[in-house]
């Protein structure tokens, strides 16, 4: 084979990603600037700048012992990082990025399809193979940095030459279309990697916080408190038949005497984010992930005030938030008795009796974290007897089912989640006459399901469709509870804006925690009363 200088190699490799890694990218960005002659010379643009700063990144870090591997291990991550944005339209942030590296076996097969061992095979394999084949030139050392600092001279020359050129568009292109770069193949994911990173590098320690220390539950408190709180997963509040969803996906919760709030809203578009975010004290304005993984949380402070405290987990796991108290894995057929082709939801219920029974004196406050609706592949999410809504969707690689399909699959989910509520109602129920009982059904994110030819969640929060935002909060409250409750002014807040920023402050009403931590403003409950 001909030798090539690595210059040549760079150039052609950034080619390569511009035009075959960025389907995506330049999807978008023609829906807000569409093809016509007018827009032409400014596309093109956008192309070359493109190159231009895919050709810089590797020109800093392709040398004659990295430019090959940095080659390899960049076309085989942009295909992969290609075929989600193509196939689902998301972009790879840093909390994306979080998310990947927090994904599990399980979770990550959801996500194999044909379609992506194609990608993998056509834009990273081959393309691979052919760098490792091709033999490099580098010349001399003085020829061959002299070659180096033309080409990153040459290439910054031409973007801004590039941008000056059309600055007209690019006025507008950087000031009012910013969610348009994140899409940018490699170049977003390389920064949002470095960004992700760096999140973890601090200059000093960092000490744990421990909040609340006052929390305290008054003698006065004759009453036992037994909550559970059900966090979901991928669940969107306008699917629910409770809030006026067309379908009936809540036959069960119907019955249940449940409040359900319908303007309710994530901190976050994913678990990594919102589920640290839900149990925190700070608000999603305030949540800063470093500054979250080293305080305190609800679940200490409860436990500080002397609360029996139990996570159980269907999901991936609890994202740091129940490191400091029991917590169980519920995802295998060792620990959950209700398994067929995945390990389902209601098992999580088998135990709660004998732990409840253990436990003869002190407040309870479970977590029960669903695997719930887990995309994309919703038919995974019930048995086989929920599959209510036909034809559903029977695969992960949503663009080739139809848009009755996905929201058929999706739909069975619910349909099933409502089941497993239903069934952890009941459950509380048989404690009526010893406990103040209470169940907290409440969603971490919502979903897209091809709406604007988004799929999934993780959009960064911004820019992020109402649908992975606006989420299911229901709540139900046994008698003894309802003596200090007024029923009245709560069902008439049920379409407040509320958020995961309340449910710090409303646990620690529902579970009569004094500290002075608590903020009644923030308290959904005690808020209705005034």
């Amino acid at each position: 084979m001909k030798s090539l200088s690595s210059t040549r190699l760079i150039i052609a490799a950034s080619a390569f990603l511009v035009v075959f890694g960025n389907v995506a990218f330049f999807s978008n960005v023609t829906d807000v600037y569409p093809v016509s002659i007018h827009n032409s010379g400014f596309l093109i643009s956008l192309a070359v700048l493109l190159g231009c700063a895919t050709s810089l990144l590797l020109a800093l870090s392709c040398y004659r012992y990295t430019l090959k591997p940095v080659l390899i291990a960049l076309l085989v991550a942009s295909s992969v990082t290609g075929y989600f944005m193509d196939t689902y339209n998301v972009v790879i942030d840093d909390v994306m990025i979080g998310n990947i590296l927090a994904t599990n076996t399980a979770e990550a097969s959801d996500l194999l399809s044909l379609r992506l061992v194609l990608y993998l095979l056509l834009l990273g394999i081959l393309p691979s193979v052919l760098v490792c084949k091709t033999r490099i030139d580098y010349g001399q050392l003085r020829q061959a940095i002299t070659s180096r600092l033309v080409l990153i001279v040459a290439t910054l020359a031409l973007a801004i030459a590039t941008v000056l050129i059309f600055s007209n568009f690019y006025a507008s292109f950087f000031r009012e279309h910013k969610p348009l770069r994140y899409y940018a193949n490699p170049v977003y994911y390389i920064y949002s990697t470095a960004r992700y990173a760096g999140s973890f590098i601090t200059l000093a320690p960092t000490e744990f916080t421990a909040i609340a220390q006052d929390a305290r539950i008054p003698a006065s408190d004759v009453h036992r408190e037994l909550v559970i709180l059900v966090v979901g997963e991928t669940a969107r509040a306008d699917h629910f038949s409770l809030n006026g969803y067309t379908r009936e996906t809540n036959p069960y919760l119907k019955n249940k005497n449940v409040i359900s709030f319908t303007n309710f809203w994530s901190c976050g578009t994913s678990t990594a984010h919102s589920l640290p975010c839900l149990f925190s004290i700070y608000d999603h304005t305030q949540f800063d992930k470093t500054t979250v993984d080293n305080t305190g949380n609800v679940l200490d402070v409860l436990q500080h005030a002397g609360v029996n405290v139990l996570w159980l987990d269907n999901n991936s796991d609890s994202k740091g938030v129940a490191l400091r108290v029991p917590f169980e894995d519920y995802r295998t057929p060792e620990k959950n008795p209700v398994c067929d082709t995945e390990c389902r939801d209601e098992g999580m219920l088998e135990n709660l009796q004998a732990y409840i029974d253990a436990h003869p004196t002190g407040d309870i406050f479970i977590v029960l974290h669903q695997m719930g609706n887990h995309g994309p592949a919703y038919y995974k999410r019930y048995p086989v007897n929920f599959e209510v809504f036909k034809p559903a969707c029977q695969t992960n690689q949503l663009e080739n089912c139809s848009s009755e399909e996905i929201n058929n699959a999706y739909d069975n989910a619910i349909l099933y989640t409502d089941y497993f509520l239903s069934k952890t109602i009941e459950l509380l129920a048989h404690h009526n006459e010893k406990f103040e009982s209470a169940l907290i059904y409440v969603s971490d994110h919502g979903e897209s399901l091809g709406e604007n030819g988004i799929y999934l969640h993780g959009l960064p929060y911004m820019i992020a469709p109402d649908n992975q935002k606006h989420v299911p909060f229901i709540m139900w409250l046994n008698d003894n509870l309802l003596h200090d409750i007024n029923l009245e002014s709560l069902q008439k807040s049920r379409h407040e804006q509320f958020s995961h920023d309340n449910i710090f402050h409303t646990l620690l009403s529902l579970m009569e925690v004094y500290t002075s931590a608590y903020d009644k403003k923030m308290d959904l409950i005690q808020h209705t009363n005034d």
